[in-house]
């Protein structure tokens, strides 16, 4: 096996590596969020800022950076963040207007609200434990609620989007939608929701993957 192969999936190219933790550097369920997000993004004729927390090998950043937005990229990870803008070289796209960041998301968010910057689009992915690059602690029965409404002081008077992924046990479809709708006053009974999958070649079932919750305006 070689040590790495590109592949090319949802008109991106990203490099494919073992691990021993079970990733691979991709995770293709989150290909329709994706596509959403990028008509999201391309349908406005004004200029889109997105950041993507937990951004690991940038899937969601490249799709926002093709779509026409200028986007953030972070992640606690030195290693995703070389691999994510590896991934943005491969897919032509290293000259878009992409700023990578290792940081720790929390300590990030809290000062991009001192500093009065917003954006139109967030994604996030979290982890259900993690730590940032200090060593920095997160848990998302703690922190993911918290999180939730630090954005909610960084994004723009004018929001495009919010998109929210997970693979914690224990949360559920349901609940991560009344998180958004209870967090960000323009979502109200308005987040959509639903599982992420991946569909099985042989038989074609769909084989579950994560959840989500999602406004778009």
């Amino acid at each position: 096996m070689p040590g790495s192969w590109p592949i090319n999936f949802g008109g991106l190219t990203f490099g494919i590596r073992l691990s021993a933790f079970k990733h691979t550097g991709i995770f293709p369920e989150h290909k329709p969020s994706w596509e959403w997000m990028s008509g999201k993004i391309a349908g406005e004729k004004r200029k889109v800022s997105v950041l993507n927390l937990f951004g690991y090998t940038g899937g969601a950043t490249l799709a926002a950076a093709k779509a026409g937005a200028e986007t953030v990229h972070l992640d606690g990870s030195k290693v995703a963040v070389s691999s994510a803008k590896e991934n943005a070289k491969m897919s032509g796209l290293a000259e878009k207007p992409i700023r990578w960041i290792i940081d720790d998301a929390t300590a990030f968010v809290k000062r991009e609200a001192r500093r009065g910057n917003k954006y139109d689009g967030i994604v996030m992915d979290p982890p259900a434990y993690g730590h940032g690059p200090e060593g920095e602690m997160w848990q998302i029965e703690d922190d993911l609620l918290k999180m939730l409404f630090l954005c909610r002081e960084i994004i723009s008077e004018k929001p495009l989007f919010i998109l929210l992924n997970g693979y914690a046990a224990g949360y559920s479809a349901i609940g991560y939608a009344n998180m958004l709708e209870e967090v960000f006053p323009f979502a109200k009974n308005g987040a959509g929701r639903g599982e992420i999958g991946i569909r099985e070649t042989e038989r074609g079932i769909i084989l579950p993957s994560g959840i989500f919750a999602r406004w778009g305006a």
